[in-house]
């Protein structure tokens, strides 16, 4: 019993990371409409920032707070730059185009930083009050980090006139022009927020599978199918899938697949879900009049 205990808390764990990658994805596809598919990579990129910036010298907050920020700018450019021009191309354009910036990232990362497995800090110290047996205080962290995100987003969202106009250009793009809101600068800010809470996620998985240019990959996939499972139009589904991918991937790893086909409890849940339940567990069901 102990060991199904500890196996369940470790996928809670896990699932903070996915849950946090998973708001990424639903905050683009909020903006956009499209799933950025390179979401994991400029996560992976951001996280090299903050290891560069840790290896000149800046102290773990220290470069925490100057990644996030490089990471909003970073998404923000590549939305007013690359997406926004794209904004009536067909939909295979666009797909390719988030494909493209996947290998972009992923290479760039390879050329400048190596390919040679690096190690990243955890913020949390192995030695704190609330580390256990079952969790560590790494793990205990990183589901800390994610309700946090989900909380401050959540408020912002709902209690800021900011966020409240970034819904409206999301939901009704043509409406929300006519009140006066800046949809490209909604758009660009929904970018730039997805780009920070995707650099936190890389900085909290980093410390668990280490740092390389492959190191978001299989976390991408996971984080996709809990965006999927919880609701790609709802951040608080997608934070909620999240959580339950990660549970099921380590519980099924241990007692039912093995730890080589975790993966493919990613791909079945994926397809599970587009054949029960298209839009989530929290998604909105769209309903037309015929």
């Amino acid at each position: 019993m102990s060991e199904f205990l500890q196996q369940l808390l470790a996928g809670l764990a896990t699932g903070g990371i996915y849950a946090s990658v998973a708001l990424a994805l639903v905050m683009i596809y909020q903006a956009t409409h499209h799933i950025n598919f390179a979401q994991g990579e400029m996560a992976m990129f951001s996280t090299f920032i903050a290891w560069s910036l840790m290896q000149a010298g800046l102290p773990y907050w220290g470069a925490f707070a100057a990644t996030v920020v490089l990471s909003f700018v970073l998404a923000a450019a590549i939305e007013l730059a690359v997406i926004r021009p794209m904004q009536r191309a067909p939909e295979l354009s666009v797909v390719v185009v988030f494909i493209g910036l996947l290998v972009i990232f992923h290479s760039l990362a390879g050329w400048i930083f190596g390919y040679t497995v690096k190690r990243f800090p955890s913020p949390f110290p192995s030695n704190a009050w609330y580390a256990s047996e079952l969790m560590s205080a790494h793990q205990v962290g990183a589901i800390f980090v994610a309700l946090v995100m989900v909380a401050l987003l959540f408020s912002f969202f709902r209690f800021t006139p900011l966020g409240l106009a970034m819904r409206a250009a999301a939901q009704n793009p043509a409406s929300s022009r006519l009140v006066g809101i800046s949809v490209g600068r909604m758009l660009m800010l929904g970018w730039g927020l997805a780009g920070a809470i995707g650099a936190v996620a890389g900085m909290m998985v980093a410390p668990v599978v280490f740092l390389d240019p492959h190191m978001m990959t299989g976390v991408l996939l996971y984080a996709f199918a809990g965006a999927l499972i919880g609701g790609i139009d709802s951040p608080v589904g997608a934070v909620l899938g999240g959580f339950i991918v990660g549970m099921l991937e380590n519980l099924m790893g241990a007692y039912v697949v093995g730890t080589e086909l975790k993966l493919s409890v990613a791909l079945a849940l994926i397809v599970g879900v587009l054949i029960v339940r298209p839009s989530g567990l929290m998604g909105r069901r769209l309903v037309t009049r015929v």
